[in-house]
């Protein structure tokens, strides 16, 4: 699964990597949690947008938003026809800009947890899907879940799932509203384990009140 994740980018490097045309404004951020505001990439019209939505999708049929706290990832294998994110598959794909994310291994009584990222430490995108809301108020609330699969040789020794990581020359296609239809079953495995790397960091990231650079700072394991 994915379950926290990290965004230590600046505002220039998310552009120049998702060829944004509007300047965006972030704050490097390491330790991302379901129900927090993320960072979505989406199609807008003729160029990508960013939109900043909860993370933990609410299906628009939904009667109550705390469903969203259970469905903050959905399955690569059935995304397409569970009713609560198969309308959003279909036609509201997005990425979900990272820089790593957060696996928990069973070591004894306690658990320790573990930052995976590309070796080369760049930005990679979680492929997700996002959804707007209406509450009983009349308050619209914009929702994503991201997307997961197998989990490759790097992250299973740790999980046996992990966020679907989209290749570069593909956002164009996941992102086409057009390609509504298309399963997309070549990019639903696991990502290449030879580009990424996990290594053990400070419990301090267990409390979704810790943030910086201490949650991904290596630690001996």
């Amino acid at each position: 699964m994915c379950g926290r994740f990290a965004l230590a980018a600046t505002s220039k490097e998310l552009a120049q990597h998702f060829n944004l045309k509007r300047k965006v404004s972030i704050a490097p951020r390491y330790n991302i949690a379901p129900s927090q505001q993320i960072v979505i990439i989406r199609s807008g019209a003729n160029e990508y947008t960013t939109a900043a939505v909860r993370w933990g999708l609410i299906p628009h049929w939904s009667k109550d938003e705390k469903v969203g706290y259970k469905l903050i990832n959905a399955r690569a294998e059935s995304v397409h026809e569970k009713p609560a994110f198969c309308e959003a598959f279909k036609h509201r794909r997005c990425l979900v800009p990272a820089t790593g994310f957060y696996e928990w291994k069973q070591d004894g009584k306690r658990k320790q947890p573990y930052f995976v990222k590309m070796k080369n430490g760049r930005l990679f995108a979680m492929a997700g899907i996002w959804e707007s809301w209406q509450s009983p108020k009349g308050e619209t609330v914009e929702s994503c879940s991201i997307i997961t699969t197998n989990a490759n040789t790097i992250v299973a020794k740790l999980h046996d799932r992990m966020p679907v990581i989209l290749p570069k020359d593909c956002y164009g296609l996941w992102l086409d509203p057009a390609r509504g239809g298309f399963p997309f079953p070549e990019y639903m495995r696991p990502y290449d384990p030879f580009k990424m790397t996990a290594y053990p960091v400070s419990t301090m990231v267990n409390n979704v009140k810790n943030e910086g650079e201490g949650c991904i700072r290596k630690i001996e394991g």
